[in-house]
């Protein structure tokens, strides 16, 4: 999440106005002024709970390395401090990651490592307090625990051969164990900000932030209901920035001419009339059964959006490439024409998806409906099932269009993996938009409203 200095005195500016009693304030302050994107929300309001939940905190016990606290608990004489700094650096380089970063201090790389393992780490059943100490050591295992635990003790009988003393090796282990126990609490405080965080999103799941996969019939139709009105709205903002600017560049002779009653004097401007330019829209949408309910109400959008072009031309694929135009222009009733467009009359949804191919069907017989005006729509999660991706088409359309905008359904950390060409295709258009729930649309849906071009 792109913070920038100003935002940052903005912040400070603002947690010293709400002050820091309420936390529900001092969220809202700091959200307000740190978040410029809707996507970024749930990152800032995740980051929010990770750190005040204790973790930080936690964390922080880590920032002092091994010698650091030796050395501060003043309990080694001089000569013992150099045989711990010995055996460490001769057994640090053949250490667990986990390990290095606890006895170096690496407090930031130790909260690496338990997110990593997190993201492997499957929280759909933590739902209750009693299963955060499993999930805790589920999730210290995955980040290296076991081996933590043996580096230590490979310490310990190092520190034994360098001939330290009984009391000194005794003081070494208690900061040792301490460390240990600091690494297993915030390995459990965690879990703890998962279970929270599963907790108020089952509690905040409304339309503007469920999934699109995850939603009810119910919440299909008020999700629907919504794409209409935020469709109105985009259409009402487009009027008024046609109406701002209007004007064209001045007519001087108009206005001399105007003007002459009064001796020439410009009191009267006369403007040239602007045209206003709609650009093109097409739009290629994939109704494969993985993005089927996604890409429905994509065509709901467009559909309803149409007004606002001058010409729409819609197609849809799976591993074939049809055309509905036709369709949702005589189809007066929009759910019923973006219900034909998902199912199965125009192409075959018995295959798997094969991008490759439809981008070369498009390429062969529908380049020529791209222009310099026209702002091309790609709606898909970009898995290809292993084909060709084919994606130099792209460039290819991206050349020729005004621009080239892809919706995609999937998260971007999922990119890459698998059947996944998001990467590849990806570089090849203008922008990318990651829409998983009716606020990232919003967002994406300022990329179909025509900046103003300047005269």
């Amino acid at each position: 999440m792109r913070v920038s200095p100003a935002e940052v005195a903005d912040a400070v500016e603002a947690a010293a106005a709400v002050g820091l009693s309420d936390r529900a304030s001092f969220r809202a302050a700091a959200r307000a002024t740190l978040v410029k994107r809707a996507a970024d929300v749930p990152i800032f309001d995740r980051l929010f709970d990770l750190y005040f939940s204790g973790l930080g905190r936690v964390l922080e016990g880590l920032e002092e390395g091994l010698l650091a606290r030796l050395e501060a608990a003043g309990r080694l004489e001089a000569a013992a401090l150099d045989a711990v700094r010995r055996a460490l650096a001769r057994l640090l380089e053949g250490m667990s990651p986990l390990a290095r970063a606890v006895l170096e201090g690496d407090a930031a790389r130790v909260a690496r490592l338990l997110r990593a393992a997190a993201l492997e780490l499957d929280f759909s059943d933590l739902r209750t307090a009693p299963q955060l100490g499993f999930y805790g050591r589920r999730l210290l295992a995955g980040a290296g625990g076991a081996a933590l635990a043996r580096d230590l003790d490979a310490l310990e009988a190092a520190l034994g051969a360098e001939g330290l003393g009984a009391e000194a090796r005794r003081a070494v282990a208690e900061q040792l164990a301490r460390a240990l126990r600091a690494v297993e609490e915030a390995a459990r405080r965690y879990a703890e900000v998962e279970q929270r965080a599963r907790a108020e999103r089952g509690r905040r799941e409304a339309l503007s932030g469920a999934g699109f996969t995850r939603l009810s019939r119910e919440q299909v139709v008020r999700t629907e209901v919504a794409v209409r009105r935020l469709a109105e709205r985009l259409k009402a903002r487009m009027v008024k920035r046609e109406r701002s600017r209007r004007r064209g560049a001045l007519a001087v002779r108009r206005t001399l001419r105007r003007n002459l009653g009064v001796g020439g004097v410009p009191a009267q401007l006369v403007f040239r009339q602007r045209r206003p330019e709609r650009p093109d829209v097409v739009v290629l949408c994939d109704v494969s059964d993985s993005v089927r309910h996604v890409s429905r109400l994509m065509l709901l959008f467009l559909y309803t959006l149409q007004t606002l072009f001058t010409r729409v031309r819609s197609f849809v694929f799976v591993s074939e490439l049809g055309e509905v135009t036709g369709a949702f222009r005589e189809e007066k009733d929009v759910s019923r024409a973006a219900d034909l467009a998902t199912a199965g009359k125009v192409v075959s949804l018995a295959g798997n998806s094969n991008y490759g191919r439809a981008l070369l069907a498009f390429h062969r017989d529908h380049l020529g409906a791209v222009t310099r005006r026209t702002t091309v729509i790609v709606i898909g999660d970009g898995r290809t099932n292993y084909h060709a991706p084919q994606d130099w088409v792209l460039g290819e359309i991206r050349r020729k269009a005004r621009r080239v905008v892809w919706i995609c359904p999937e998260e971007r950390w999922a990119w890459g993996s698998g059947d996944s060409e998001m990467p590849r295709y990806a570089a090849q258009v203008d922008r990318v938009a990651v829409v998983t729930c009716l606020a990232d649309l919003e967002e994406a849906a300022e990329e179909l409203v025509p900046s103003p071009r300047r005269s």
